[in-house]
């Protein structure tokens, strides 16, 4: 999914239907004990060459789990695993790319969006908030899907501001009965 920054012109119709001036305002309600009251204390930037070389220096500090006793327990003990077996479970047959199901992934997304919803709650003040594990135009095909499962609803508006790539063939977002609109206005 490609990031599309808004244009001031955007932002400054997004303020006004939410009856506010400025971004800063925006920002009011997170309480300033949450907030950094200072510029951000980050190093000058550097190239892909020399931040690789920095990373390799890096982990060539860390110790290498081969060289380690394994305390895991549980039948994981060392053992010999072939390459050809590496080779054939990173073969697409074997993997999904849609949903993250292998479990040491789908903990570390799961935490994420635990840390995120936490966050977002613990600064609106909301009970509860909700991420998701898709992408854009699988997000936008259960939209499409909630919106026409009303049994009066025979078309979906869809906003002029969706990437065309999320309504293209084979996407998954079923497109009989879409209208590509126009953006609105306060």
């Amino acid at each position: 999914m490609r990031f599309a920054p808004h244009t001031d012109d955007d932002v400054d119709q997004m303020l006004e239907a939410i009856g506010l001036s400025s971004v800063d305002e925006l920002f009011d309600r997170i309480p300033r004990t949450v907030r950094l009251n200072r510029p951000l204390d980050l190093p000058d930037g550097v190239s892909e060459m020399e931040i690789l070389a920095d990373l390799k220096a890096l982990a060539g500090r860390n110790r290498s789990a081969e060289d380690l006793v394994c305390f895991a327990g549980g039948g994981a003990y060392d053992h010999f695993v072939p390459a050809v077996v590496w080779a054939l479970a990173g073969r697409s047959e074997f993997y999904t790319s849609y949903t993250p199901y292998q479990p040491e992934l789908s903990q570390g997304v799961l935490q994420a969006l635990f840390e995120y919803q936490s966050m977002i709650c613990d600064l609106t003040g909301l009970d509860v908030s909700n991420a998701s594990l898709y992408d854009g135009a699988t997000a936008l095909a259960e939209a499409v899907n909630l919106a026409r499962s009303s049994p009066d609803r025979d078309r979906v508006l869809v906003s002029a501001a969706v990437d065309p790539a999320d309504l293209r063939e084979g996407s998954g977002v079923p497109t009989r009965g879409l209208r590509r609109g126009r953006r609105a206005r306060g």
